[in-house]
């Protein structure tokens, strides 16, 4: 991310801490563009250690953070199931992607298409809905892990699901 888009969503989020009567410290400021410097989902645990020790920033300062920026809506909670959960800074660049999820490695692969867009917009329109947010989430295995069996972030992941055997339906006769 190029300076002048950070010292953006270092306002804007300066002004949200500010609108809910809390002080934007240099801690929260460190954070805020730790969090937006780059597109990766992460995990809150993952910021601790990057973070660095010169910012003394507490565990309980990142999960408040966190907590702040999905409030105000710049950042985005995605569920992974079983109670995991990531969180996405690209909905400000870019706020109509959607994500592919692999159930057993965890990758999760950001796209965008208009024809989903298009396609979103007749059915809450005939639906009678006014969407205040929208965002598909297709779940799947992701062709690598199929095919070969082995998949660079596979690790065993939380909830990844049994393979099935080709032809079989799981289902009992």
């Amino acid at each position: 991310m190029d300076q002048q888009s950070l010292q953006a969503i270092l306002g804007q989020a300066q002004a949200f801490f500010a609108s809910k009567g809390l002080r934007f410290t240099k801690q929260r400021e460190a954070l805020v563009s730790l969090i937006f410097r780059n597109d990766d989902h992460f995990r809150p645990e993952d910021l601790l250690p990057k973070i660095g020790k010169d910012n003394a920033v507490s565990r309980a300062t990142i999960y408040r953070t966190i907590s702040l920026l999905v409030e105000s809506g710049m950042l985005r909670e995605i569920s992974l199931g079983g109670g995991e959960r990531l969180y996405d800074p690209n909905f400000l660049r870019s706020p109509h992607h959607n994500h592919l999820i692999c159930v057993d490695c965890r990758k999760i692969v950001e796209f965008e298409d208009p024809n989903i867009d298009i396609m979103q917009n007749c059915i809450t329109r005939r639906l009678g809905f006014s969407p205040t947010q929208k965002a598909i989430r297709i779940e799947g295995s992701c062709d690598m892990l199929r095919l070969l069996g082995t998949c660079k972030n596979f690790k065993g992941a939380k909830g990844a699901q049994k393979k099935r055997m080709p032809g079989k339906s799981g289902r009992s006769r």
